[in-house]
């Protein structure tokens, strides 16, 4: 393999390919031999890292029908090199950076993950002390592998779970914050696994904490996903355990994506707690604790800034990408500016007192703490965002780009050209907190809304985010940018033009 072979398989701070044959037009890239060098050269990266002749590794994975498999190729590839390695089983992804904050034996962690996508794919992800890679160690780590310079060794490669004491410390936190051995007694919490991950939660967190956990569904793993995908942006996915809390009159319900570091909740009456809801009830809780800055992804919406200003905090929008976010969030605190959250609308929500980690499983524990004491006050969660403005439509539209086109420099002139657009057309504005592609207000005559056009971060797509405060306000704000961008050859806008 090529050195731009191996940097094919960086998608921003992790590894990710194919590595299941059969899908028409999708060829296996995640290959025997490229795990085998990227392990290897994980080994030479940790050394140089930890200062550590023989770093030891731990290695978990989701439950993806390709885990057991890559497992053992990066145990083997890494022991190769003379490293030992612990192998955790199945994990989530926060686990595998919380064992190297405990006296667990690991120096370095592989995570073998693709989150949400197909059944077919497969990545790696990986982790140090000081918190999960970033893109130019990815590919500092690939270029490595493609020179194929390794050390040679024998490390034993032994097998112990971890993600036992992970729930356990969770468990912990809410008893010490509820003071009381089971606080969640006499309330009903189901969870949706998807048969990702995440079904540890309901035997080793809700149960010891006294909830009924009746309703829970999709608990064992499946790497075949064949209920709905672990994913709480999937529509389907957040249908049915909306449509499983109801029927099971559940006090609240949890969904989690296939590797446990993204999450989603459903309200009593079965109304989705996600996007901008799940940020502004984070942001209530931890703003009534201490004022400060909220970091969020660039989509969030306009009555979330007001909501969070109502608050006592400061809504900050930043570029998309979770990394984005929590290192957005990280300077603003090197700064001196208190800021306890970076989170996204798709679910990644990191707090500073978890270490930055984007942590699904810790953001539910946090909304259950908060559900246990306004309980016991007689207090119903969902009240702390009963005053959240909320849009009268929404959409978002994804825009393809025709293939084998240059479709990152296209996309940057066509931003470009709708932003000089914005400026100088009646009933539109640029927004003050822009941070990526262009987001247009649109005033009462013209949609009263708002749009954001941006590029994807890794795909050749320009998606579309819009929301107004009116009905079929929407309709309007969509046939504005379908005038302006089907004038572009290369872009299909068939997918906007269904929305007018």
């Amino acid at each position: 393999m090529t050195e731009q072979d191996f940097l094919n398989l960086r998608n921003g701070t992790d590894v990710r390919g194919t590595a299941i044959a059969g899908v028409e037009n999708d060829p296996v890239t995640l290959t025997d031999e490229a795990v085998g060098a990227i392990a290897r050269a994980f080994f030479v990266w940790a050394a140089r890292k930890t200062g550590k002749a023989r770093p030891v590794l731990a290695v978990g994975h989701d439950s993806r029908l390709s885990a057991e498999h890559l497992s053992k190729l990066v145990s083997e590839g890494y022991a190769a090199c003379g490293g030992d390695v612990i192998q955790t089983g199945l994990s989530s992804t926060p686990s595998m950076f919380m064992l190297l904050q405990e006296e667990f034996g690991a120096d370095v962690s592989v995570m073998i993950t693709a989150s949400h996508l197909p059944y077919q794919k497969n990545g790696l992800k990986f982790f140090a002390k000081d918190g999960g890679l970033e893109g130019a160690d990815v590919a500092e780590i690939l270029k490595i592998a493609a020179k194929g310079d390794f050390p040679q060794g024998r490390g034993a490669i032994t097998r112990r779970s971890y993600i036992e004491r992970y729930a356990a410390g969770l468990v912990d936190k809410v008893r010490a914050a509820c003071g009381e051995d089971r606080p969640l007694a006499g309330k009903r919490i189901l969870v949706d696994a998807g048969n990702g991950a995440g079904g540890f939660y309901v035997d080793l967190v809700l149960k010891p904490l006294g909830a009924d956990t009746a309703g829970s569904q999709f608990l064992e793993p499946d790497g075949n996903f064949p209920n709905h995908i672990p994913n709480p942006e999937n529509e389907t996915a957040m249908r049915s355990v909306c449509e499983a809390v109801v029927k099971n009159r559940a006090d609240f319900g949890i969904i989690f994506d296939t590797d446990v570091d993204r999450a989603g909740a459903v309200a009593p009456d079965g109304e989705e707690i996600n996007r901008n809801r799940l940020i502004a009830l984070i942001s209530a809780i931890l703003l009534a604790e201490r004022p400060g800055v909220i970091v969020t992804d660039s989509v969030t919406s306009d009555g979330l800034a007001a909501f969070i200003a109502a608050h006592g905090g400061v809504h900050r929008r930043f570029k998309r990408g979770y990394k984005n976010v929590i290192n957005e969030c990280k300077r603003l605190n090197a700064e001196g500016r208190y800021s306890p959250l970076a989170i996204e609308t798709s679910g990644h929500a990191a707090l500073m007192e978890n270490y930055f980690l984007d942590d699904g499983a810790y953001l539910v524990t946090r909304l259950l703490i908060a559900l246990a004491q306004r309980a016991k006050a007689g207090k119903d969660l969902m009240s702390l965002i009963a005053d959240l403005p909320e849009p009268a439509e929404a959409a978002e539209v994804r825009l393809s780009f025709a293939n084998g086109c240059d479709f990152k420099a296209l996309g940057a002139g066509v931003i470009a050209d709708l932003t000089a657009y914005a400026q100088h057309t009646a009933g539109l504005s640029l927004a003050p907190d822009n941070c990526e592609g262009v987001r247009i207000n649109f005033d009462k005559d013209a949609g009263d809304g708002w749009a954001l056009v941006r590029m994807s971060l890794h795909e050749p797509i320009l998606p579309i985010n819009a929301e107004s405060n009116r009905a079929g306000g929407n309709r309007r704000i969509l046939r504005v940018l379908y005038e302006f961008l089907s004038k572009y050859p290369f872009l299909n806008t068939e997918n906007l033009k269904n929305q007018i």
